[in-house]
């Protein structure tokens, strides 16, 4: 019989604390990531790096969102509308149907916590929003999480994942999303 060894590596945690001193004042603890916000007035790169990502989505900016995400095969996406996609083209194909597509869709990012490492965060929290034809128009309440590493002192999404709860929710968006 093989004996199998596992070994574990204890890394360093660090929750950022929003009401911090290095913060400004506009930074609280109910700070909600629109993507709008100036990011000149941060200091947590992390918080940047999130405000970038929404920038991108919301304004539906593919070169912003191609620097957010790391572009090689390890990113990994897990959405009600893509199901899993492997690999940053994959991704990206997802969001040209989101960012060319008829429909408006807004999301912001709230009720979030980071945790993280020196080259590695993640955020998790909630997203509200909508999904917008001409037709009609759905509230999205999401939960998400998103992972980031450094890559050459950059903070690049390697994954994100989200989940709409409420099944009724799901199903008109995944219907109005196939139009």
């Amino acid at each position: 019989m093989k004996k199998a060894i596992l070994v574990l590596t204890i890394l360093p945690f660090y929750t950022i604390n929003l009401n911090a001193q290095t913060e400004s004042k506009q930074m609280t603890k109910n700070l909600i990531i629109t993507g709008k916000e100036d990011t000149n007035s941060r200091q947590h790169q992390e918080i940047i790096a999130l405000m970038q990502f929404y920038k991108a989505f919301n304004g539906r900016d593919m070169d912003l969102m191609q620097k957010s995400w790391i572009n090689s095969s390890e990113a990994s996406m897990n959405n009600p509308l893509g199901g899993i996609m492997r690999g940053w083209k994959d991704i990206e194909s997802v969001y040209d149907k989101i960012f060319n597509g008829k429909a408006k869709v807004y999301v912001e990012f709230y009720d979030f916590t980071i945790y993280g490492t020196e080259n590695m965060f993640f955020a998790t929290g909630r997203e509200r929003g909508f999904f917008k034809t001409d037709e009609s128009e759905i509230e999205l309440a999401i939960r998400t999480s998103r992972v980031f590493i450094k890559v050459n002192g950059e903070w690049k999404q390697i994954q994100h994942h989200g989940s709409i709860d409420n099944p009724d929710i799901l199903r008109a968006y995944q219907e109005l999303v196939k139009k």
